[in-house]
């Protein structure tokens, strides 16, 4: 989705990626492709796809993922 930009480098998107337990319920949900899983754990592949929407924090069961919505 390199194509789909608002501005660059202002989400406040965050992965703990040793908190995540490899569900891969972000790379469901995340409407942008923001995730990618590899070796069964999540990773941002395209940080400035994301629109803060927060579908990825709501969805994540181990508590890996950070946004502030409206920050950007």
């Amino acid at each position: 989705m390199k194509d789909l930009r608002y501005l660059d480098d202002v989400s406040t998107l965050v992965l703990n990626e040793e908190k995540c337990i490899g569900c891969s319920l972000c790379t469901e949900v995340c409407p942008r492709g923001v995730f990618e899983m590899r070796q069964n754990k999540a990773h941002i592949i395209d940080f400035n796809a994301c629109m803060e929407c927060g579908a990825c924090v709501n969805n994540c069961p181990s508590q890996a993922i950070s946004v502030s919505p409206g920050v950007g």
